[in-house]
């Protein structure tokens, strides 16, 4: 009896060991990924993020000098033309000096040759003042696509943390879940011992076991969701698919008055409507461009030319060779008096749009300041719900310990210290969901805000 007293000892020791080593040295065999670093190599590597990013640059080189139609052209043309004849001339009813008819003539490799280069310059001077309207519509393009890739930024950030706090809460879920598997293998042990002394019956064991089996089966469920999950964010961050890491589990939330600033300036720097703007200016432009078409334009034109000229010798004269240069300045106007009614077109149409796109920016506004209201009423309920967990979770752990020991001492049956058990369980994971839902809260907050990115994390 005392060997088997012994056995069940060390069966309950080394499980716990067991168990506690496992988790431990998972834990340390993978290094922390913190919040800041995620954010670094999104930043990076995110394809999205890149894709914005190329946006930029082709915005930014629409906007630049070589694009505004300010600058000259200047292009060059050069020719060049050979022959080599022979010829034959006869010369009927021609005579010499004494009688003889005249015979005839034959030039053999007779060459001649041409060349010819020029350089053309034009300038429009003066265009309706579309040109420069037309520069200001890119160089405002420019400023709304990196209004649309901070845009892309927000979003990536936030669908990375989404992620990210979802890896965090499967970690401290597993924790918990680990440790009720403890608790359940170690009532096995507790079960089966007593019943070898005739304290309990078979039933408690089977009980026991059927709670341990389903605690493992909870454990490899988070498991697996906490493999993919990670699968994920190495998606979002795009390193590889099986990189290891844990998340950091430390939540801050930010004082309630930060919150109130923000909110005041939510339509100032709420970035759909800052693109909202920004497209009514581009449709501004639009207008005035399409009103240069009833000025005139103005163009000025330069060119210079080379020729040099080889003529190949003929019968009556000998080869000759002739050089010119030429430089010729001009200027056009050009004044399109009555284009059939498209420029009116054009102006109407364009003034519609820019309306549209008011009515579109006092939609947007609605929309943001609704949005802002809600997101800030669901921040404070979830917050609130986060706080009521915590009490919770330490009011079922002394409801755990007091059944533990009622446990220990027969004077609770198997299922109410189950019972108990699954409400500490239950209380700590909704204390782990409440947690990371009201900081995605705060987040989804802060980007309607116009925030997100100018607070640390």
């Amino acid at each position: 009896m005392m060997n088997k007293l012994n056995k069940y000892i060390f069966q309950y020791y080394f499980l716990s060991l067991v168990s506690f080593f496992v988790v431990e040295i998972g834990f340390a065999q993978d290094p922390i990924l913190t919040k800041s670093a995620a954010i670094t190599l999104a930043l990076e590597s995110n394809f999205g993020i890149q894709m914005a990013a190329n946006d930029i640059e082709i915005a930014e080189n629409n906007a630049a000098v070589l694009n505004s139609g300010y600058l000259p052209s200047l292009s060059a043309t050069a020719a060049a033309d050979y022959s080599n004849t022979n010829s034959n001339f006869e010369y009927p009813g021609q005579f010499l000096e004494g009688g003889e008819p005249r015979p005839d003539a034959e030039i053999n490799e007779a060459e001649a040759r041409r060349y010819n280069s020029g350089l053309n310059l034009s300038y429009t001077l003066f265009d309706g003042l579309g040109r420069h309207y037309n520069y200001q519509r890119l160089k405002e393009q420019y400023k709304l696509s990196e209004l649309q890739a901070r845009e892309t930024i927000e979003n990536t950030l936030l669908q990375l943390f989404s992620v990210y706090y979802e890896i965090a809460r499967l970690e401290e879920n597993e924790q918990v879940l680990t440790e009720t598997l403890q608790i359940s293998s170690q009532r096995v042990t507790r079960a089966e011992y007593a019943f070898e002394y005739g304290q309990n019956s078979k039933l408690d064991i089977l009980n026991a076991q059927v709670d341990l089996t389903n605690d493992s089966i909870n454990v490899l469920n988070n498991n697996l969701q906490l493999s993919t999950a990670k699968r994920d964010l190495n998606v979002i961050l795009n390193q590889d698919l099986e990189t290891k890491f844990r998340a950091d589990t430390i939540v801050t939330f930010l004082p309630r008055l930060t919150f109130n600033s923000y909110v005041e300036n939510a339509l100032v720097n709420n970035v759909s409507l800052q693109q909202a703007k920004s497209n009514l200016t581009i449709n501004d432009y639009d207008i005035k461009v399409s009103k240069s078409g009833y000025l005139p334009t103005l163009d000025l034109t330069g060119t210079y030319g080379w020729n040099y000229n080889q003529s190949a010798p003929s019968a009556f004269f000998g080869g000759t060779n002739s050089k010119t240069n030429a430089l010729g300045l001009g200027a056009s106007l050009r004044w399109n008096l009555f284009d059939g009614g498209s420029t009116t077109t054009r102006i109407k149409n364009a003034k519609i749009v820019y309306q549209n796109q008011e009515l579109a920016i006092k939609q947007v506004a609605m929309q943001t300041n609704a949005d802002v209201k809600n997101a800030l009423a669901a921040y404070d309920n979830r917050l609130r719900i986060y706080e009521i967990q915590e009490q919770n979770v330490r009011t079922n752990q002394n409801n755990f310990e007091r059944s533990i020991e009622q446990f220990q001492l027969g004077r609770i049956s198997s299922i109410e210290f189950r019972q108990a058990q699954i409400n500490l369980l239950n209380a700590e994971t909704n204390k782990n969901l409440a947690k990371y839902d009201a900081k995605l809260a705060e987040l989804q907050l802060l980007q309607l805000t116009g925030q997100l990115l100018n607070v640390a994390f």
